[in-house]
């Protein structure tokens, strides 16, 4: 079968497709033919080594992707060859034609939702629901700012506070991803790059600022965040691109919690309970998964390329 290999750390480049052995599924395991491939920023920062947690060469890159069940092993329960699912997690990796997953890394894929839309489930919502529920604890009847609320983790934080009944913010810098983020449920949308947005924040929250913020890039609107935050707010990060200084006696005199957010920390227990959420989410129709590109399985260069870019609405799927 045909898959991306890495074998040396570096840039896009070091992406290559290339003629592998077929898999054969373990007795826990599952194997899944996959019609779209999910590309996230967490895949160029293990590509290119970032913080040193690059997997070990050489790998194929991926961890999300959906398809068809192929084969399960013998001890398999609960699926079976031919049923539809989006993979969250895998053994083998996913850029590639067929998966080799564990049990537990594979979910049921509602017939209303395409393999596209499967592909773009499992760390943008996962992430999105981690962050906003078990590391914010966002309740129904609080406020939520969104930063970057167009990407695939704002799109999915944006429907799954709607669906919860927060009141949602979102910012997004073109004029495509706002009208996007409207269409995706948030009450409000702002221009990220407008001086003064945050301001208009506490405006919309009648002068109390936001409950709970996501925040996408840390290292730009950490310190300015403090300023649309309400007393004993929290700041969830889910991403960051350098260094920033802050002045803590901002945190003290809100109360406010600065929490850190990597889905790879979520606990079995957890990942159980969003999983289950997403897969219900994505059948009554709540959860819908925007698009943004299609690219085959041999363009993951430019894929890798694309995700890092500013501006683009919704996921970049591969298609092998």
């Amino acid at each position: 079968m045909k898959a991306i290999r890495v074998s040396e750390y570096g840039g896009p480049s070091v992406l290559k497709l290339e003629e592998v052995s077929a898999l054969k599924p373990g007795s826990t395991q599952v194997l899944v033919r996959n019609h779209a491939v999910g590309v996230n920023p967490v895949d160029t920062y293990l590509r290119s080594n970032t913080d040193n947690r690059g997997p070990k060469l050489p790998y194929t890159p991926g961890s999300d992707s959906a398809g068809v069940v192929e084969a399960v092993g013998e001890s398999v329960k609960g699926i079976k060859a031919g049923d539809r699912v989006y993979v969250g997690g895998t053994v083998s990796g996913a850029y590639a034609e067929q998966t080799l997953c564990e049990r537990t890394q594979v979910h049921a894929l509602p017939g209303n939702a395409s393999f596209a839309q499967g592909a773009a489930v499992s760390v943008p919502y996962a992430t999105a629901f981690h962050a906003l529920f078990h590391r914010a604890h966002g309740e129904a009847g609080e406020s939520v700012l969104v930063h970057g609320a167009s990407g695939g983790v704002g799109i999915a934080a944006v429907q799954l506070a709607r669906a919860r009944g927060l009141t949602v913010i979102g910012t997004a810098g073109t004029d495509k991803g706002r009208r996007t983020v409207l269409e995706q449920g948030a009450h409000y949308v702002l221009d990220h790059n407008a001086p003064g947005y945050l301001d208009e924040v506490v405006k919309f929250t009648n002068g109390q600022g936001v409950d709970v913020i996501l925040e996408m890039l840390a290292n730009v609107n950490l310190q300015k965040d403090f300023g649309a935050l309400a007393m004993r707010g929290r700041i969830a990060v889910i991403g960051n691109r350098g260094n920033i200084e802050i002045n803590p006696r901002l945190a003290m005199n809100k109360n406010a919690a600065i929490l850190g957010v990597a889905l790879f920390h979520a606990s079995p227990a957890q990942l159980v309970g969003i999983h289950g959420a997403l897969v219900e989410g994505l059948r009554n129709g709540s959860l819908r998964p925007v698009i943004h590109e299609e690219l085959p399985l041999a363009q993951a260069s430019k894929a890798h390329e694309a995700v890092m870019q500013n501006g683009h609405v919704g996921k970049i799927v591969l298609v092998p």
